[in-house]
């Protein structure tokens, strides 16, 4: 059965690839990092060098099972291709993915070339995804290298997406993977739309948010109002904490987008400074003392390098003798790096299972050889190898997938200020913005850029919304944690 094919083809990455991997060191140059063009690559030759995968041909030369468009999301309609002599050779496998393109000509973005985004570009190698695009914005940590396998003791303090994409052009001259160094805020929406399929392997809340509200706002409408198939841009969006993952497929408009479940992830854990200076209780709060308090008064002119083995050094010392003083223990180098970083716990194991079920899902999205993922995945290690599967469902006052208008009743007395801070803290409506600027039709009420703006409407703060606003009238709020042409509604009523 193609359930059982897919199991195969995925199961035993860490072998398959190491295997394939040795006996490629010696075919493949290092003398160029640069990716081949189609061309180039199919004149040398180099496409045939790619590992047999005879359950990928299999699955791409037989009728399906489960076809897409049967299935709880159906995007397309699959067509199998004829398959010649031996399946499971590397010629006919080659000649299977010429014939389909919607593999080897996607271009594909992945965000992200960490833990995750190691793991899924080499699945994407293995699996005729041939045009990828790669961007992250940091760069290589000593302590990356124990999961983090494109990586080496060299590369320390380069660019991850540069490396990952330099090491698979070299060992895998098939692939043509492009990096971008920088933020994934500095890019636009014209070049997100040229992407077929995004994966996504960011451990940054915030960062997924902006990415899902990008792509959302990509989708265009016909004249009844329903989505344009094709400006849908699908998501898939894997995430990983020591031995929990979770893998979801994300079709803007059409299923639930990330924001959607955003109450499913907890705020970030902040210590009320009072008890980091006065009253600690816990090692994270010693440590916290020392990098956020001690550190700029001792070095106030040297910003904290959280990637510097002897600036985190001091830290621990600093946050070991407060701990001494207050009988606190627990404080630990490790657990110093985890909160000046606030490092996610990082399993090798499941980083490869969830990046192998979002390349799974990319490659059922792109060929419609089976029924894409309804829509969440978890995998929970830490009982057994159990996968739990199941339907998030969208809200219907999504601020960002759905047009719908948020609705509010405040206190009369209830100032702009107070307004502000419910919007970040979460409340009566949870959006948990960070720099949120509200406008109304007729006016600016506070705008937190530019300075000069900022200063203007600053006085607004202590007055009451109810005055400077009508009953029933909608405000139009703008935070940085969505891209700049997205706003949200909010109409504010007043107690009586």
């Amino acid at each position: 059965h193609f359930y059982n094919v897919v199991l195969i083809h995925f199961q035993f990455p860490c072998s398959m690839v190491k295997r394939d991997a040795l006996k490629m060191i010696a075919e493949a140059s290092p003398a160029s990092c640069n990716p081949l063009s189609d061309g180039e690559v199919m004149k040398t030759g180099l496409f045939t060098k790619m590992p047999t995968r005879g359950d990928l041909s299999t699955i791409l030369s037989r009728k399906s099972y489960f076809p897409n468009e049967n299935g709880a999301l159906p995007i397309g309609e699959f067509q199998p291709c004829e398959s010649e002599g031996n399946s499971t050779s590397t010629f006919a496998l080659n000649k299977l993915l010429l014939a389909y393109p919607s593999l080897n000509k996607a271009q594909v973005l992945v965000v992200g070339a960490g833990g995750l985004g190691c793991e899924i570009l080499k699945d994407l190698s293995m699996s005729g995804i041939a045009n990828v695009h790669v961007i992250d914005m940091d760069t290589i940590d000593v302590t990356n290298l124990n999961r983090q396998f494109l990586f080496r003791k060299k590369d320390v303090g380069k660019s991850k997406s540069d490396v990952g994409a330099c090491f698979i052009n070299t060992r895998c001259p098939w692939m043509k993977v492009t990096p971008h160094f920088g933020d994934i805020k500095q890019k636009n929406a014209s070049w997100y739309a040229q992407f077929q399929c995004i994966i996504s392997g960011l451990d940054s809340v915030e960062a997924r948010r902006w990415l899902n509200a990008m792509v959302c706002s990509l989708v265009q409408f016909d004249q009844d109002g329903d989505p344009d198939p094709t400006s849908i841009i699908p998501i898939i969006d894997g995430g990983s904490e020591a031995f929990k993952g979770q893998a979801r497929v994300i079709l803007p408009r059409i299923t639930s987008c990330f924001e959607c479940s955003l109450d499913a992830f907890p705020p970030q854990k902040m210590f009320p400074m009072c008890t980091i200076a006065e009253t600690p209780r816990l090692p994270e709060h010693c440590i916290s003392y020392a990098f956020m308090l001690e550190w700029p008064k001792v070095f106030p002119d040297k910003k904290l390098d959280k990637d510097s083995p002897e600036d985190m050094e001091w830290v621990y010392k600093v946050a070991l003798e407060r701990a001494n003083k207050y009988n606190i223990s627990g404080v630990t180098y490790m657990l110093t790096m985890g909160v000046v970083k606030n490092i996610i716990p990082a399993v090798a194991s499941t980083n490869a299972i969830i990046a192998a079920a979002c390349v799974n899902e990319a490659v059922k999205i792109l060929s419609f050889c089976s029924e894409s993922l309804n829509n969440y995945m978890m995998y929970m290690g830490t009982t057994g190898l159990y996968n739990h599967t199941f339907v998030y469902e969208r809200k219907e006052d999504c601020p960002v997938c759905t047009s719908s208008v948020q609705k509010i009743t405040l206190p009369k007395s209830f100032s702009l200020n107070q307004l502000i801070q419910m919007l970040i803290d979460g409340g009566a409506i949870n959006l948990r913005l960070k720099q949120p600027s509200i406008t109304t039709n007729k006016k600016t009420l506070y705008m937190q850029k530019p300075p000069s703006l900022e200063k203007a409407t600053r006085p607004n703060l202590d007055k009451a919304v109810s005055l400077l606003i009508d009953d029933g009238e909608e405000l139009t709020i703008t935070d940085p944690v969505f891209p700049g042409g997205t706003s949200l509604g909010l109409l504010v009523s007043f107690e009586q």
